[in-house]
């Protein structure tokens, strides 16, 4: 019998500029670097990847990638608003505080509280990805409990159970 599961790898994020996106995941978002070969890829250990002249790759016309034409014509766009990179933290103000002090950032929108009680930022990448910084869990369900909510009040501004918000709150 045939295999024919399929298994997704990861996300590829096209950008103009290797190394200036690659330190901005490195240094403000603190991801760390599995593999970068220096030119066209970098690999990062939370499962996505950036890739220099992605054109060339998908039309395989000019070099490095001129041995494999695939007769594909595409344009790169910035700013499609249809795809983001999702990140959860504990700390949401640690962090809006980096993105803020990047150069260049530009915010989608500052911290917003979602009425089931999870707050995020999201901003644009060097390169017009839409990235989302939001609480965890964890983070919103102990944010909500000392503003004096009870659990069950919590699990109900969270569409959860009381067991899954105790299950949170034990969790450290």
């Amino acid at each position: 019998m045939a295999n024919n599961k399929i298994n997704m790898v990861g996300i590829l994020l096209a950008v103009s500029d290797i190394e200036k996106a690659k330190t901005f995941y490195e240094t403000v978002m603190e991801q760390k670097v599995a593999d970068y070969d220096g030119v066209h890829m970098a690999d990062f250990e939370s499962g996505f990847s950036l890739a220099a002249d992605y054109v060339g790759v998908v039309e395989g016309g000019k070099e490095p990638f001129s041995k494999h034409p695939t007769g594909a014509k595409i344009v790169m766009k910035t700013k499609a608003n249809n795809f983001q990179l999702a990140f959860e933290v504990q700390d949401l103000g640690y962090w809006v505080r980096k993105v803020k002090s990047a150069d260049g950032i530009e915010l989608v929108h500052d911290v917003t509280e979602y009425n089931w009680g999870q707050r995020v930022i999201r901003f644009y990448d060097y390169d017009g990805h839409i990235v989302e910084i939001g609480e965890s869990g964890h983070a919103v369900v102990k944010r909500l409990l000392s503003q004096g909510l009870s659990v069950e009040e919590i699990a109900e501004r969270t569409w959860d159970t009381v067991e899954n918000v105790q299950q949170l709150l034990g969790s450290e």
